[in-house]
């Protein structure tokens, strides 16, 4: 196996690279964007947003599980890896030539490139086992979670410095239609298209398990999912932690999805003021990350994961009931302090579990728990936001999925999944 410490750096600096497609996409400048520029209305436009991750979400629970089933037969993770990236930097492109009105192209060139996103995360992810040794699975796992919260930061800085706020916006950019808030979507594709190339260039992909020449990969791919599902029994672990992670992950899926929205809606945060909270969340969520991730390899995955869930529940408790500005930006960093852990133990956990050759098709069915279930998040929101005529209504539903994941994953048992795994040292 490849654990060298320029593989480590290289495998955690895609997370870097991808981040900022989550940050400055999908979160905090082009979310808002869309409910006020492109459709002009911000209850509707958060339902428009809604069905695109919705949307987003059916692709990749369907996509997830097969893709990397056929990556494990074919060796082929780093070159869909590589493909996921292309489409979703091509997409991103997209978003730039989506002007105000143009809601379908919007979306359309939105979902081509969150469907590659998630999809490249699922390559990506299976490379963990390989580069991280099994006794320091977590704090590599949080490496990457950290770095991606820099990543993220960091573009956000640039665009806000360049492109948000000046009344010229660099390279001659105008003001008029949104095309300097567009052109951040260049931003990211260029910063996604940069710091991914080291993972490509120095981490080696495992081809131990690959089938031989000329083996139709679809059907061998089929067949090995069928085969995971006879032998359940043996990655009962695994199944738990799925489960559980269907239900927390769509709180968090729905609080990256609407956190910027709520806020411009329900609190009347600028467009200054929402870049300004991702920073702040992305700099707490970094150090979260960071410091957990020795944690979770002191603690074990699942109880890091447990501790973030109570984090979590409390802060979006806070953030549904109170009234106050002041109070709603503590809610924020205590979402920061406690989502990059999670996403980070859930990752090193799911690790730990996986048999060496099912590493793409683990993380497959890990793609596909948080998604499978994710369109039900940002459903739900939007139907209770319209059913209540507050937004209040529709966050509230995230602390009910941060507690039935947090009740589902007392019973994952992370010694026996780690022995059923049977992996060497």
């Amino acid at each position: 196996m490849n654990r060298n410490r320029r593989a480590v750096a290289s495998w955690a600096l895609y997370d870097f690279a991808n981040s900022a497609f989550t940050t400055l996409v999908v979160t905090f400048i082009y979310a808002t964007y869309f409910t006020r520029g492109i459709v002009g209305d911000e209850t509707l436009g958060t339902t428009y947003w809604s069905r695109g991750v919705t949307a987003t979400a059916i692709a990749v629970a369907l996509l997830s599980p097969i893709l990397g089933a056929i990556a494990d037969r074919g060796g082929l993770r780093k070159r869909l890896l590589a493909l996921s990236t292309v489409l979703c930097i091509g997409g991103t492109i997209g978003l730039y030539f989506a002007e105000p009105g143009q809601i379908g192209r919007a979306l359309l060139w939105f979902v081509l490139a969150n469907v590659a996103f998630e999809m490249a995360g699922v390559f990506y992810n299976a490379f963990l086992p390989d580069v991280a040794p099994p006794d320091k699975i977590g704090r590599v796992s949080g490496y990457g979670w950290s770095l991606g919260y820099v990543g993220g930061l960091l573009c956000m800085v640039i665009a806000l410095v360049g492109f948000v706020q000046p009344e010229t916006p660099w390279f001659g950019l105008s003001t008029e239609n949104g095309q300097n808030i567009r052109a951040t979507n260049l931003l990211v594709a260029a910063w996604f298209a940069l710091f991914s190339l080291p993972i490509f260039l120095w981490v080696r992909e495992d081809r131990s398990a690959v089938s031989p020449p000329g083996t139709p990969l679809v059907s061998t791919a089929l067949r090995q999912i069928a085969s995971t599902f006879r032998e359940v029994q043996d990655y009962r672990q695994v199944v738990r932690l799925l489960v559980a992670r269907l239900f927390y992950n769509d709180g968090l899926v729905t609080i990256f999805a609407f956190g910027a929205i709520y806020a411009q809606g329900t609190f009347g945060f600028s467009t200054t003021e929402i870049l300004l909270f991702g920073i702040l969340l992305n700099v707490t969520a970094g150090l979260g990350a960071f410091a957990l991730g020795f944690l979770d390899d002191i603690l074990g995955g699942r109880r890091t994961i447990l501790i973030s869930l109570v984090g979590l529940f409390a802060a979006g408790a806070l953030a549904v009931l109170t009234p106050s500005k002041s109070l709603f930006w503590v809610a924020g960093v205590l979402v920061g302090i406690f989502a990059g852990p999670n996403q980070a133990a859930s990752r090193s956990l799911l690790g730990r579990f996986v048999p060496p050759d099912k590493e793409n098709e683990f993380f497959g069915f890990f793609a596909f728990s948080g998604k499978a279930t994710a369109f039900l998040g940002p459903f739900l929101l939007g139907v209770l936001t319209s059913a209540f005529g507050t937004q209040r209504a529709g966050v509230a539903v995230v602390l009910v999925f941060f507690l039935v994941g947090g009740l589902l994953l007392l019973r994952v048992d992370e010694a026996d999944g780690i022995a059923s795994a049977h992996r060497t040292p």
